[in-house]
C-alpha cells in the first residue's frame, strides 16, 4: 500500500501570460487525492488570484517579463536579470530541501528558465535519488527547427538522460509527434508517456443555459500581453460594419497595457459589448458561449474541448509558431476553424464568426467525439510511483 504522505513539488517559470500557471494548476488539482500534497513554484505576479484547492499551496518567486526568446527582465524588483534568477535559484533549491518531494515536476524547459533548476536537479541525484523527477511538456513546443536547435545548443538531451526519469507529453502523438518532429534520441523517447490533452473540469450544469435567444460570443486573449490585435478587430468589425445578431464579451486578460485597456473599454461602451481583464472562473463564461474566439494557447484550447465548444483560433506566430501548429493540426481533425495572424480583418472575422454561428455541427461533432485521457494517464503514473516507493 502506499505510504501516507506523498509530496509533489511543481516547477512553473511564468514569465509570459497565464499559460504555465493555469496548466501546472490543472495538473496539480489532477492529482490532488487521499494523502497527497501538492506544492507549485511560481513566479507568476497574480497567483494569488487564484482559488487553490486544499492540499495544493504554492511559493512565489520574483517574477521575471519575456522580452524575447533569450531576453528576460524582473517583473517587479529593479535589480540585474543574473541577480533575479539568483534568487530564484536560491528559492526553488530551498524549497525543494525543505519540503523534500517524492516527485518533482518541471513544467517545458528542462533547466529551467536561464538554468535555474539546473541546482535542484543535481540536488535530487546526490541526495534523493529515488525520487521521481517529470518534464512536463505541452503538445508543440515550437517549429521543428528552431526546437532542435534550441536543444541542441542548450544540451538538454544530456540532462533529460541524467537527470530525469520520465517525459510527460500532454498531447496525443497521433495528432503531433514530438519525438519524430523534435529528433529526440531514442534513449530519452523510451522515458516519454503520451498522456493526451488535459481535461479541465466542468462548471455546473447551469451555465451551459443561455440567459436569452441571442447567441453569445466570448473573445479571449490569455494573459492579454500580445492579444490586442485580435480585441482591435473585433471591435473595428462591430464600428465598421455595423450591428450584430449576437452578444459579445472581451476578456482582455490581466497583463494587457493600461493604455490599450482604457482605450479598449471607452470603444466597448460606444458599440455595446461587456469587457473584463480577469476572470477567476473563465470557464463559466466559455461555457454560456455558444462560440469562442481565442489565440489558441494551449490552456484555452483545453478548456474549449473539455466544454464541446466550436471555436475560432487566431493564433500568433512569433516569437514562437506553437499556436499556429496547434491551430493547423487540429483544424485538420475538425476541432476548430482558424484565421492566420496575418490575414486576421475585420471582414474576414466576420464572415468566420457569422458562418460558425450559422452552422457549427460539424465541429461540435468533431469536438464531441474528442477523447481527453490526461488526467486518466497522469494519476496512472502517481499510482505507479506511489506504490513503488511504499
Amino acid at each position: 500500500m502506499p505510504c501516507a504522505t506523498y509530496n509533489i513539488l511543481m516547477y512553473s517559470h511564468d514569465t509570459y501570460g497565464l499559460g504555465h500557471i493555469r496548466r501546472t494548476m490543472a495538473i496539480a488539482s489532477h492529482l490532488r487525492e487521499e494523502g497527497v500534497n501538492v506544492l507549485i513554484l511560481t513566479g507568476s505576479p497574480i497567483a494569488g488570484r487564484f482559488k487553490f484547492a486544499e492540499g495544493i499551496d504554492f511559493v512565489r518567486i520574483p517574477g521575471m517579463i519575456k522580452k524575447s526568446n533569450t531576453v528576460y527582465v524582473p517583473h517587479s524588483i529593479r535589480v540585474d536579470p543574473c541577480h533575479a534568477i539568483d534568487i530564484r535559484k536560491e528559492i526553488i533549491l530551498a524549497t525543494a530541501r525543505a519540503f523534500d518531494p517524492d516527485l518533482f515536476i518541471v513544467d517545458k524547459v528542462p533547466v529551467g528558465l536561464k538554468g535555474e533548476v539546473l541546482p535542484t536537479l543535481e540536488w535530487f541525484r546526490g541526495h534523493r535519488p529515488r525520487a521521481r523527477i517529470v518534464l512536463g511538456l505541452r503538445d508543440i513546443l515550437d517549429d521543428a527547427e528552431s526546437t532542435r536547435d534550441e536543444w541542441r545548443r542548450k544540451g538538454f538531451a544530456q540532462v533529460l538522460r541524467e537527470l530525469y526519469s520520465e517525459i510527460w507529453v500532454y498531447g496525443d502523438r497521433d495528432m503531433y509527434d514530438p519525438l519524430t518532429e523534435y529528433d529526440i534520441p531514442a534513449e530519452i523517447a523510451s522515458k516519454t508517456v503520451f498522456c493526451g490533452y488535459i481535461p479541465r473540469p466542468l462548471p455546473a450544469e447551469k451555465y451551459f443555459r443561455r440567459k436569452n435567444d441571442r447567441p453569445r460570443v466570448v473573445v479571449t486573449t490569455g494573459g492579454g500581453g500580445d492579444g490586442y490585435a485580435v480585441l482591435d478587430n473585433f471591435l473595428r468589425m462591430l464600428e465598421e460594419g455595423g450591428p450584430v445578431e449576437y452578444d459579445a464579451l472581451l476578456v482582455t486578460g490581466p497583463f494587457m497595457a493600461r493604455d490599450r485597456l482604457d482605450e479598449l473599454a471607452q470603444r466597448c461602451k460606444k458599440v455595446g459589448v461587456k469587457i473584463a481583464t480577469f476572470m477567476k472562473s473563465l470557464e463559466r463564461k466559455l461555457a454560456e458561449a455558444d462560440l469562442v474566439v481565442s489565440m489558441g494557447g494551449y490552456n484555452t484550447v483545453c478548456e474549449i474541448l473539455s466544454l464541446r465548444k466550436p471555436s475560432l483560433l487566431i493564433p500568433r506566430d512569433t516569437p514562437r509558431r506553437e499556436q499556429l501548429i496547434r491551430a493547423e493540426v487540429m483544424s485538420r481533425r475538425g476541432l476548430v476553424d482558424y484565421i492566420k495572424w496575418g490575414d486576421l480583418e475585420p471582414g474576414l472575422l466576420r464572415s468566420r464568426i457569422d458562418a460558425l454561428l450559422a452552422d457549427p455541427e460539424p465541429i461540435r461533432r468533431a469536438v464531441a467525439e474528442f477523447s481527453m485521457t490526461g488526467l486518466d494517464v497522469m494519476r496512472a503514473r502517481l499510482s505507479a510511483f506511489r506504490e513503488r516507493r511504499g
